[in-house]
Order: structure tokens, then sequence, then C-alpha cells
């Protein structure tokens, strides 16, 4: 196996790995879950002193 056949199969690995990252962030599924993660920094309360108390 030479350098070229060697490229393009990691290139089609690292392809194929791309597509199922973006398929499982965009899933319906997973909606849910990244709103609630987007939404935790703003559900501690605030002192007014910087700190945050949760």
């Amino acid at each position: 196996m030479d350098a070229g056949t060697l490229s393009s199969i990691v290139t089609v690995l690292f392809f194929v790995l791309f597509i199922g990252i973006v398929w499982w962030a965009f899933h319906k599924d997973n909606r849910n879950k990244f709103k609630n993660a987007a939404n935790l920094p703003f559900e501690e309360e605030d002192d007014g002193h910087g700190v945050r108390r949760g």
C-alpha cells in the first residue's frame, strides 16, 4: 500500500467521522440536552458581588 492509497483511506475515514459528528450535533433527540446545557450559566443566582450562589 503506497502513501496515496493510505492518504485516501484516511481522508474518507475522517469525512465519515465528520458527517457522523454533524448528524449527532443536529439530531432532534439532542436538542433538549443542548438547550438545557446552554442555559446552565443563567440558572445560578448572583449575590451582587460577582459571586455566584447555586
